[in-house]
C-alpha cells in the first residue's frame, strides 16, 4: 500500500483553516468552495474532529461552500465544562451558521453528527434544506454498543498512544484503512489536557437515562420537516442495515440508501462512492 497521510488527501485543493465566534464558542472549520452560495456543513461523530471528512471536501467544494467543522467540545474548538447534552450541540451549530453568514444550509452529520443533524432539523427548521444522516447515531437503544462507545472513546482519551488505533478501527469495516497519519492526527487533539473531560462530557449521550430521552425513534424522526437521506451501510458496528431503513421510512420526506463493505465511516473509506451517491441526492 502506498503511504496515505490527511495531507495527500488535502494536497492540491484549495481549503481555508480557520475560527469563528459562535455564540462565544471558538469553532474551528475546514471550508473549500468559497464562491458558492448554497452552503453544506459536515458533523463528525463522537470524539471525532474536522478532519473526518478530508476525503470529501474536494469533491463537494466543486457545488457548495463546504466546512466540516470541529463541534463544540470537539477538536480545536471550545470545550466548555458541561455536559453535552444534544440541546447543546443544536444550539452550536445554529449559532455557526448565524457567524458565517448563513440563513439555512444542507446538513450531512455522521453517527454523532447526525444525530445532530436530526434534532437540529427539529428544532430549527427553517435553517435545514436537505439533510444527510450518515450511520445516524441516537436511533437504538443497544446497551452493549453504548457501553463499547462510551468506554473506548474514553480510554482513547484517558491513553491515547495504547487506544487510538483500536478506537479508530473499530470503525472501519476494514482496520488496515487506518493510517498512522489519521492516528497522529488524533491523537495530538487528544493530547490536549482539555480533551478527556470534554470526552467525558460527552458520554452523557451514551448513557441509558439521556439516551432514552433523547431517542431518535419512530415518533421523532416523523417530526423531521426536510428532505433527508439516510445513508447506511453493510457492516456498520452501531447497527444493521434495518435500523437506517426504519429511520428513513420514519421520515415523510426521506430516502435510504445502503453502501456495501463500508463501517462506521463510509465517507472516509470509500470516499468516491460516498461523494457520488451525496452530491446527487443534494443536488436533485
Amino acid at each position: 500500500m502506498s503511504f496515505e497521510s490527511i495531507w495527500c488527501d488535502l494536497q492540491g485543493v484549495a481549503f481555508e483553516q480557520g475560527y469563528v465566534d459562535a455564540g462565544g464558542i471558538r469553532t474551528r472549520y475546514l471550508m473549500t468552495g468559497a464562491e458558492h452560495d448554497d452552503v453544506l456543513i459536515f458533523l463528525h461523530g463522537f470524539g471525532g474532529h474536522a478532519e473526518a471528512y478530508v476525503r470529501n471536501l474536494e469533491a463537494h467544494g466543486q457545488h457548495f461552500r463546504t466546512y466540516s467543522i470541529d463541534m463544540v467540545g470537539h477538536g480545536y474548538s471550545s470545550k466548555p465544562d458541561v455536559k453535552y447534552d444534544i440541546p447543546v450541540y443544536t444550539q452550536h451549530l445554529s449559532d455557526f451558521l448565524d457567524a458565517i453568514g448563513v440563513e439555512s444550509a444542507f446538513i450531512s452529520g455522521e453517527s454523532l453528527g447526525g444525530w445532530v443533524a436530526g434534532q437540529f432539523a427539529i428544532a430549527y427548521p427553517e435553517k435545514v434544506r436537505k439533510l444527510v444522516l450518515n450511520t445516524m447515531g441516537g436511533a437504538t437503544m443497544d446497551l452493549a454498543v453504548l457501553k463499547t462507545v462510551r468506554e473506548s472513546t474514553v480510554a482513547a482519551a484517558e491513553t491515547p498512544k495504547e487506544s487510538m488505533r483500536p478506537r479508530l478501527e473499530w470503525l472501519m469495516a476494514d482496520p488496515s484503512r487506518v493510517h498512522d497519519d489519521l492516528v497522529a492526527s488524533r491523537l495530538a487533539i487528544y493530547e490536549r489536557e482539555d480533551t478527556l473531560r470534554a470526552v467525558k462530557n460527552g458520554t452523557i449521550l451514551y448513557e441509558e437515562e439521556t439516551r432514552r430521552k433523547r431517542l431518535m425513534d419512530d415518533e421523532t424522526c416523523a417530526k423531521i420537516q426536510a428532505p433527508a437521506l439516510v445513508l447506511w451501510t453493510t457492516k456498520d458496528p452501531t447497527a444493521k442495515p434495518e435500523v437506517g431503513e426504519r429511520i428513513a421510512n420514519a421520515i415523510p420526506n426521506g430516502q435510504y440508501v445502503l453502501m456495501n463493505d463500508c463501517g462506521h465511516w463510509p465517507q472516509f473509506e470509500d470516499p468516491a462512492t460516498f461523494n457520488k451517491l451525496h452530491i446527487e441526492y443534494l443536488l436533485s
